[in-house]
């Protein structure tokens, strides 16, 4: 499902407590333009050692393998699934998983992520598990386009469970969601916590216990959160460290973001609005620009 900008004033406030803003504009570290066939990349995931990415909706389901220095594709894996809405993509080394959850409206019964093996650079799309899941919180399906809190965009694999992250229109929170892999029937997913970013998020990345989730504002500002992994799974009960990435009128329409111990890999897919816009771009982070 495609996303859209409301040119809309927002007033920033914080969750109970001050938060100091660090601006970190990604722009002068774009390692290139992507190719128009990613032109709605929606999410980052590396496994081993190799950078992934894939369209959203209405797009064949693929995933690219990007060239990491220079963004350019060099490969291109096919999956013999439906790309309903596809918006997250994360691994536990051995196997991707494909968030097909995206769900503006706020009227999906059929969410759904995709556990597809890896293996010697193909994919065993004959080897494909269905997790399917729901919010036990949400009880009615009445179409709230851009409005709903019942949305997603962003996973990570921890701890052999999914931690799957809301993407609130609404409440401009997120709430954090625990999936177990391993349930074949339709499951209810756990929620553990929430946090209000004052951003939609739109993907999420683990690394070195920090979680970290990226996302924009209707006023097309893009934010960064980073934050401490307290207890195993828990990451909402500290402060994070709050970047501000610039606006997506120079840098895209941020949907993926993936960490390794070199830094942060950020892409950002095709930009229009009447205020002006952006191409498809892949961004790289070093480590060291980050403030501890």
């Amino acid at each position: 499902m495609k996303k859209f900008f409301l040119a809309l004033t927002i007033t920033i406030s914080i969750f109970s407590f001050s938060q100091k803003t660090d601006i970190l504009k990604i722009r002068k570290y774009r390692i290139n333009y992507l190719d128009e066939k990613i032109k709605e990349t929606s999410g980052l995931s590396i496994l081993n050692g190799e950078l992934f990415t894939f369209n959203d909706s209405g797009n064949s389901p693929e995933l690219f393998e990007l060239d990491k220095t220079t963004g350019e594709i060099i490969n291109v894996l096919k999956i013999n699934v439906k790309n309903k809405d596809w918006e997250a993509l994360t691994n536990d080394g051995k196997n991707f998983y494909i968030g097909d959850f995206g769900n503006n409206g706020g009227t999906r019964r059929d969410l759904e992520i995709y556990k597809v093996p890896f293996e010697t650079h193909s994919l065993k799309s004959d080897s494909v598990k269905l997790i399917s899941f729901e919010y036990p919180e949400q009880t009615e399906f009445v179409p709230k386009y851009l409005s709903t809190d019942f949305d997603a965009e962003a996973m990570i694999y921890l701890n052999g469970k999914i931690h799957l992250f809301t993407k609130e229109w609404g409440s401009k929170s997120t709430s954090h969601y625990i999936i177990d892999p391993e349930i074949s029937e339709k499951q209810k997913a756990e929620k553990v916590e929430s946090f209000k970013t004052n951003f939609v998020v739109t993907d999420a990345s683990y690394f070195d216990k920090k979680l970290y989730l990226i996302g924009y504002t209707k006023k097309t500002e893009v934010f960064l959160n980073v934050f401490n992994e307290t207890e195993s799974g828990i990451f909402f009960k500290e402060i994070p460290k709050h970047y501000y990435l610039g606006s997506a009128l120079s840098i895209g329409q941020i949907e993926g973001i993936a960490v390794d111990e070199t830094g942060i890999y950020i892409s950002g897919e095709k930009f229009h609005s009447p205020l002006g816009g952006a191409k498809q771009s892949l961004y790289f982070i070093p480590k060291d620009k980050l403030k501890d």
